[in-house]
């Protein structure tokens, strides 16, 4: 049967690379046949490998998020920003870093598609090529998306492999967490790209100001943010508790979306049908999958291969995960990678006496910065190169590897030097 579901994976695997855009499908078709083959029951896949909580602060957020776009809150913050700052260079840097920060909370793609207008009209307003502000968006955004526990679904899913909860991701055991790690990795991408656009204007840009249509999605984030707080405070890992607070809040939203601000009962089921449903029935297909490949004993036989290659050299051990972590991630989906090397990184440390935080830390850091390798290593890639396109600016892939390959380096570089010696 370890064969079976061995040669099952890899297939699945390999049609994930070839057919991105039926990935849902594929992991589905997957876990019924792996089903179907009895390798597990269809009440222990459903109930036991499936994590409800994690899809429940996954769609929840995604609600909240749509919501604060709908709001204008982002792009008047930008008009601020640009307002406030002394020159051209330091506004747009500052504007890629604000990027970054509502990216630890809000989609990636959701993030680049509202704050793309603005870099757009700037460049415009400027007289400036938009690419590399278009490319500093999308790599600022897969950056923070790994800083807390809903910026994207492969912290989702380390905090319900590591029984993570919202406050952890800031300070475990006393120690900094992965969050730092990450803000270090912003500061030393925010001093790359101001490499680029300190030339790009000494004096200050005028604009008009974005009018905000309303304040209550973004009470709604904040509540958001302080209940996963207190749900952390209250319970280790990804409570259910969080799970419903998020699910709550996103139904206040969409009652207020549909009964306060009038908007009709057609728009608001379009909203709710333009949500990221793929990535839900993409999650619900791996999370059984992995639970398969786990129940036949494949990460374990794959964990011993690994720590017969590394040996007792923890440096090694350390360098491999994030060096095949960034490759990886640059050019396929870094969810299943994750959720398969989750449980590896930790077999491996503590094969070594180490604390697992230090491989899965470097395991969750190459593969989220790894995504800015390449054109097509994130979604957010893939919008803003659309976006570029568009606007008469086409960009190819060796374009690309201009940022992406130095950025990616510099930043994965300092986060993980971070990690290093904090954790080993």
């Amino acid at each position: 049967m370890q064969w079976i579901v061995l040669a099952l994976t890899v297939l699945m695997y390999a049609l994930i690379i070839l057919f991105p855009n039926i990935k849902a499908y594929i992991t589905l078709g997957t876990a019924i046949i792996m089903m179907l083959l009895r390798v597990v029951g269809f009440q222990e896949a459903i109930i036991t490998m499936v994590n409800w909580n994690i899809l429940m602060i996954f769609v929840g957020s995604l609600v909240i998020a749509e919501l604060f776009i709908y709001s204008r809150m982002p792009a008047r913050i930008a008009d601020e920003i640009i307002d406030r700052s002394p020159n051209v260079g330091i506004a747009i840097v500052a504007i890629l870093m604000m990027t970054g920060i509502i990216s630890a909370f809000v989609e990636n793609v959701a993030t680049v598609l509202v704050m793309a207008p603005i870099a757009l009209a700037l460049s415009k307003k400027l007289k400036m090529d938009p690419t590399y502000f278009m490319v500093g968006l999308a790599v600022m955004a897969n950056l923070q998306g790994t800083a807390t526990l809903v910026g994207d679904p492969p912290s989702m899913i380390f905090a319900d492999f590591a029984k993570y909860g919202f406050n952890d991701f800031f300070v475990y055991q006393g120690k900094p967490s992965i969050f730092f790690a990450v803000q270090i990795g912003m500061l030393a991408g925010a001093l790359f790209f101001y490499g680029y656009f300190k030339k790009a204007g000494t004096g200050k840009v005028d604009i008009e100001r974005e009018e905000i249509k309303s304040y209550f999605p973004t009470i709604l984030l904040i509540l958001m943010i302080t209940g996963l707080a207190l749900a952390s405070w209250l319970h280790s890992g990804v409570s259910l508790t969080a799970g419903l607070i998020v699910v709550a809040l996103a139904l206040i939203g969409i009652i207020w979306y549909r009964l306060v601000r009038h908007e009709s009962r057609e728009v608001t089921l379009q909203m709710v049908k333009e949500l990221d449903w793929d990535t839900v029935l993409f999650l619900i297909g791996i999370f059984i999958v992995v639970g398969a490949v786990t129940k036949a004993g494949l990460l374990e036989a794959f964990a011993g291969f690994l720590q017969g290659y590394i040996g007792s050299n923890i440096l090694l051990g350390f360098i491999v995960i994030i060096a095949v972590s960034i490759l990886i991630s640059g050019f396929v989906d870094n969810v299943p990678y994750i959720v398969v090397m989750l449980p590896v990184s930790k077999a491996l440390a503590s094969g070594l006496s180490l604390k697992p935080e230090l491989y899965m830390f470097a395991l969750l850091i190459g593969s989220c910065m790894g995504g800015n390798l390449t054109p097509f290593g994130a979604s957010a890639n893939v919008v803003s190169v659309g976006i570029l396109k568009k606007q008469g600016y086409p960009m190819y892939f060796k374009d690309w590897l201009k940022i992406g390959l130095p950025y990616t380096l510099l930043t994965t570089g300092v986060a993980s030097l971070f990690i290093w010696f904090v954790w080993k």
